[in-house]
């Protein structure tokens, strides 16, 4: 495994690779998560790369980035003994030289939900995803669904773009208690942790309301905030939201395929969720599912 910490390094490095290549783009404190998007990668590809870079244009204030985890020499011994073949860690100067000014906006997409509670951070994710696949030109990309947001911003400036690289979903991974593994879970203290999983029991809650019959976008809504709020450590509920996964446009009957997600803060610690409620189809194309009462 090669450590690249140059754009000079990275590029040699990448011109005797064998194809395809895959991208894991992290910003490291690899977790389970993202391990899963290796494994997957490792799989399909003949090359693994894989880029650790903490993005300062993503957070909304200094102290969110400053208190990012960090845990670079153990996130090296997991790249390594999950077959990656380049691992690229950038330092800020290098991602972003002096008198940098160009960025990436996707429009509304990256305005609401996470866009509306995070200003500019679509503006600061999309703009290095874009310098990573420009700088490694992969054949294929490899996200989690549990930043489900950020995985449709993503596909929609690749394909706005004309990119050609192929983004891979990876299921979200989740503990033996159902909370969805985030790099964040790490500042939760054993009690919030605790705490935090309430978000997926109402997010999972609320999908059995709506597999039940139940297509009333308000009613689902209501359903997820009041589990939400019988949390003590709940401290805000910043969204739950159901968009159109092609649209990301708010729903007010569900239909179609749908994501359905929350953000929510655990003591002094944000976390966002999501599951994704695909309708199953008959023969004709028709959505099969009980008549709401």
């Amino acid at each position: 495994m090669l450590v690249l910490k140059t754009l000079s390094e990275i590029r040699l490095a990448l011109e005797k690779v064998e194809s395809p290549l895959g991208l894991v783009p992290t910003m490291g404190a690899i977790h389970g998560g993202h391990i899963a998007l290796l494994k997957k990668a490792r799989s399909e590809n003949a090359t693994l790369v894989v880029t650790i870079f903490v993005n300062s244009t993503q957070f909304s204030s200094q102290e969110d980035f400053a208190s990012y985890p960090r845990s670079l020499e153990q996130d090296l011994i997991i790249l390594e003994a999950e077959g990656t073949d380049l691992v690229f860690i950038p330092s800020d100067e290098e991602m972003y030289p002096k008198g940098y000014e160009t960025r990436v906006d996707v429009g509304r997409i990256g305005q609401i939900l996470e866009g509306q509670f995070r200003e500019g951070h679509f503006l600061g994710v999309a703009t290095v995803v874009l310098k990573l696949l420009n700088i490694c030109h992969p054949d294929r990309v490899y996200l989690g669904q549990k930043d489900g947001q950020q995985c449709l911003v993503l596909l929609r400036m690749m394909e706005d773009l004309n990119l050609g690289t192929e983004l891979i979903t990876v299921p979200t991974v989740r503990d033996s208690n159902g909370l969805a593994l985030s790099s964040r879970n790490a500042l939760l203290t054993d009690e919030e942790s605790h705490a935090a999983q309430v978000i997926s029991r109402a997010l999972f809650s609320t999908k059995e309301m709506w597999e039940s019959g139940v297509k009333n976008a308000d009613k689902l809504r209501q359903h997820a905030r009041r589990i939400l709020t019988e949390e003590p450590l709940v401290k805000k509920v910043d969204y739950i939201s159901m968009v159109s996964c092609e649209t990301l446009q708010e729903l007010s009957i569900v239909q179609g395929k749908t994501m359905l997600s929350a953000a929510v803060k655990i003591g002094s610690i944000r976390l966002i969720d999501n599951l994704i409620l695909e309708p199953v189809r008959d023969d004709l194309g028709k959505d099969i599912g009980k008549r709401e009462s």
